[in-house]
């Protein structure tokens, strides 16, 4: 064998061991892994609790909205039973009966309960 086939030979190991060395540092470990995964799921929920504090946060604004709306609701049918009273005590004290009321709902009548209609 001449010198310059064994240096050849030589160069070709060299050669394969370094690809090896380099196929294996390039692997990426079951520890590695397990992180990225740990890190895409940390950043999935992260967006989900982002999302659902979102839809919290649209809930209680809309919920606002609603006792907002009840409250003058509620401020809207005690003037308007005030106003009915006044006019049938006007009626009662001209010397006259008001009408007999319409019927009532059960549903009414549990919230106007102290209404004596």
């Amino acid at each position: 064998m001449s010198p310059e086939v064994i240096a050849s030979v030589a160069v070709s190991v060299l050669t394969a061991i370094c690809g090896l060395w380099a196929a294996r540092s390039a692997r990426r470990t079951p520890r590695q892994e397990k992180r990225d995964d740990f890190i895409a799921v940390t950043d999935q929920q992260g967006k989900a609790i982002e999302r659902l504090e979102k839809r919290i946060e649209l809930r209680e604004a809309e919920a606002e909205k609603q006792r907002d709306r009840i409250a003058d609701q509620d401020e809207a049918i005690g003037w308007l039973l005030g106003r009915v009273r006044g006019l049938v005590s006007y009626i009662r004290g001209t010397g006259l009966e008001p009408p007999a009321p319409e019927p009532m709902s059960e549903r009414a009548r549990q919230y106007l309960r102290n209404v004596d209609v």
